[in-house]
């Protein structure tokens, strides 16, 4: 009789039950984040969340936060309108010292970008081998043993597209609360129920809670609003379609950094708002996924 073993992923934490079938890990105690109010912001590839962040973070920042930004994607432009360029990765500067991280300095791999956001990129394994989650855990800890976290009042995770394997679900075992961006469109709704799948199953063993939707590049929300009846899951914030928010990538700035227009300032009036919504607290919220023929009978095809 042939045995399949399932394989294990080894970080140096002990097992952890995320869920039936899992074979995710638990992160050791001495690699959790301080008192930083930590979010990890999740959505479909494409859809604007290294954008959505990198404002978020910048907002934050004015209403007077110390901020770390740390993208989680192996194109590592999370904090590209931040710092004007892209910056070393963790794992970039890690390989150029034979993975010995006591030969690092934190200007390696921390740079200040607008506002005084501190910025990281995480980075990732070569395509087709390795962990996102080993990539998270070693920059969390990097940041930990430099210090680098103990005078920051708020963490960004931004994390890669719509993926929620194990190794890209891991920045969820760090944060308080998983923001999840999504567009008025079927795609983009299909992954966030993946997402919040996700969340619900980490949130078993971690204290990450699901905190709402920020609706992006969405003049209407109908369909969205169809699917946070149908779910428990909540609207934070939503920004409309303008092509000034295009722009500001392109001119690699924020859009607090944009000409002044009535648009951009509605804009960033309402990251503002939701920095400080979610500074102040908002309502976790225990959202229920939807199996996908429920999604496609809620939203799909007439």
């Amino acid at each position: 009789m042939t045995v399949i073993t399932r394989p294990k992923l080894d970080t140096g934490c002990g097992t952890c039950g995320d869920g039936e079938g899992s074979v995710q890990v638990r992160m050791e105690q001495h690699t959790r984040i301080g008192t930083a109010k930590v979010f990890a912001v999740y959505g479909k590839g494409g859809i604007g969340k290294s954008t959505t962040s990198s404002n978020l973070s910048l907002a934050f920042a004015k209403l007077g936060q110390r901020v770390l930004q740390i993208g989680c994607d192996p194109k590592h432009d999370s904090t590209f309108t931040l710092t004007k360029r892209l910056i070393p990765t963790v794992i970039d500067v890690l390989e150029g010292v034979d993975f010995h991280p006591e030969e690092l300095r934190p200007e390696d791999f921390v740079v200040e970008g607008t506002g005084g956001v501190m910025c990281v990129e995480a980075g990732g394994p070569p395509a087709g081998t390795g962990c996102g989650g080993y990539v998270v855990g070693q920059t969390v800890k990097l940041l930990k043993e430099h210090h680098l976290l103990e005078d920051t009042d708020v963490v960004i995770f931004d994390v890669l597209g719509d993926v929620v394997c194990g190794g890209f679900a891991a920045p969820l075992q760090h944060a308080d609360q998983a923001l999840i961006v999504a567009a008025n469109d079927f795609d983009s709704i299909f992954a966030m129920n993946r997402i919040v799948a996700a969340i619900e199953a980490k949130a078993r063993n971690y204290d990450v809670r699901l905190g709402g939707v920020i609706v992006n590049r969405s003049a209407e929300t109908d369909q969205i609003d169809k699917y946070n009846a149908a779910t428990g899951l909540g609207t934070l914030a939503r920004f409309p379609d303008l092509d000034a928010i295009r722009r500001s990538r392109l001119k690699k700035a924020t859009l607090f950094e944009m000409d002044p227009t009535p648009e951009i300032e509605a804009v960033q009036n309402e990251y503002l708002r939701l920095a400080a919504s979610l500074w102040a607290g908002v309502a976790p919220l225990s959202a229920k996924p939807l199996k996908d023929r429920d999604i496609f009978e809620l939203l799909g095809f007439e």
